[in-house]
């Protein structure tokens, strides 16, 4: 990683330079991080990702499309239609696994409004588990949010994960879209210090 006057840190990461800015808010730490511009690829078949979730397919909303997204890692990005059917999930990553080889995404990203204006709510289950906080399908979410019109450009959005596994997270998210493109996809969120520690070399 690389620092700039102390509030600006570059990281070095496989998909490249990915700038992240700190700034105190309310007393707290808020880093937020700009993400490489999205690609989309495969629009996905409701039937065939409703049976690879356990999901009746009435379940998926038909607003939005079911899409690959990628910012970096490539996710598919599938709108629910309510709370309930995200909390519904009989996601089994072998059945997963399988209907995941046949298509361009590696990992599926659920998605689906939350109680308020501008709040999402997200689950990402994958063969290690679920995990409470996804950034980098934090990202492609919000482009794809962005470029089908679930979330207005440059709005401020709160993607909330993590419910299911009870420890939830607040990732907060913005995107622009100029004509048909998006652009500066960024994710933050607030710095909680969980550890301190030092070692000799």
């Amino acid at each position: 990683r690389e620092r700039d006057g102390g509030e600006n840190v570059a990281l070095d990461l496989n998909v490249g330079r990915v700038p992240v800015r700190y700034e105190q808010r309310d007393g707290a730490w808020f880093g937020e991080m700009r993400q490489r511009d999205p690609e989309f690829g495969q629009v996905h078949e409701r039937g065939a990702v409703a049976k690879t979730a356990g999901l009746p397919v009435e379940a998926i909303a038909t607003e939005w499309p079911v899409q690959t997204v990628s910012t970096g890692m490539r996710f598919a990005i599938v709108p629910l239609v309510s709370t309930q059917a995200l909390r519904s999930l009989r996601f089994d990553w072998s059945r997963a696994s399988e209907y995941l080889e046949t298509t361009d995404a590696k990992f599926l990203y659920f998605v689906t409004r939350g109680e308020r204006e501008g709040e999402l709510e997200a689950r990402m289950i994958f063969y290690n588990g679920e995990d409470p906080a996804t950034g980098s399908a934090a990202g492609c979410c919000i482009a794809w949010a962005v470029k089908h019109g679930y979330v207005r450009s440059d709005e401020q959005a709160l993607i909330r994960q993590g419910a299911m596994t009870r420890r939830p997270s607040e990732i907060f998210v913005r995107a622009t879209l100029d004509s048909d493109s998006v652009t500066d996809v960024r994710v933050g969120g607030f710095c909680v210090q969980v550890a301190r520690g030092e070692f000799a070399i």
